[in-house]
């Protein structure tokens, strides 16, 4: 495809919240290192935290390409209001139960995605996108198993798993935010859309919630937390990116 401003500038907005959503969730994935339930998620989550930073460095190359800073520039030296990534990956990692729903309802979207962008128009992300399902495919499914898992064992895991669910549910809706150029990037058959891919994500996690036995909140009470792709953040996020950017912040032209 041929890139002009106006196209442009969508591509950027993209990038910029998937970028950022991995970046912000690799980081508090990786908050489970040494204290995991037990050991082997321990190591899951620590791997698939190094997945997602990965992915982040990536997308942030593919901004640094189309004219923006280089990678670490982008992810270390911003503020909050500066981050498009969705309110949910900017919570603490609270109790497993949360962090494990969180995992569950984020990477069942984000397959989906990357396996549409794989499609792109825009052949560099597609190629992008055809590395990152691989890993993706495995996220999908430690969170599908362990949710099912905990979700028919216990009354107690039962019960927690469904209140993690009904506390994230609204925050994953906010995955969703539509773009101001949401048109503009189907037109130009770059991405298919956030409401394409919302109506994908319910049919893909709704089977995984009844296999488990948990309920997915009446529709009624469905209120998509919003503003996070436009800037607008909890108390959450500065903290983090503090803690993120500490060393960085010591001696920006270091070499490691």
């Amino acid at each position: 495809m041929n890139l002009n401003e106006q196209n442009t500038l969508a591509l950027k907005e993209l990038l910029y919240k998937m970028a950022d959503d991995l970046l912000i969730l690799g980081h508090r994935n990786s908050e489970w290192t040494g204290i995991g339930p037990m050991l082997e998620e321990d190591i899951s989550f620590s791997s698939m935290a190094q997945d997602k930073l990965g992915q982040a460095l990536a997308l942030y190359q593919l901004l640094h390409e189309l004219g923006e800073n280089e990678p670490d520039t982008v992810a270390f030296t911003r503020n909050d209001n500066q981050f498009h990534s969705c309110q949910l990956v900017e919570y603490p990692i609270g109790e497993y139960d949360f962090s494990l729903i969180r995992h569950f309802l984020f990477d069942n979207a984000e397959l989906i995605r990357y396996e549409l962008l794989s499609e792109s128009s825009y052949e560099p992300l597609a190629k992008l996108a055809r590395k990152f399902v691989g890993e993706l495919k495995y996220h999908k499914f430690h969170g599908d198993t362990f949710v099912m898992q905990l979700g028919k064992g216990t009354e107690e895991s039962k019960k927690r798993m469904q209140a993690s669910l009904n506390a994230s549910w609204n925050l994953a809706l906010g995955i969703f935010e539509n773009s101001p150029y949401e048109d503009l990037l189907i037109e130009e058959g770059i991405w298919k859309g956030e409401d394409f891919l919302k109506l994908r994500w319910l049919e893909a996690v709704q089977p995984i919630i009844d296999e488990a036995g948990l309920q997915i909140p009446d529709d009624s009470n469905w209120a998509p937390v919003n503003g996070g792709r436009t800037g607008k953040h909890t108390e959450h996020l500065q903290p983090l990116l503090d803690e993120m950017t500490e060393v960085f912040r010591v001696d920006p032209g270091a070499e490691w």
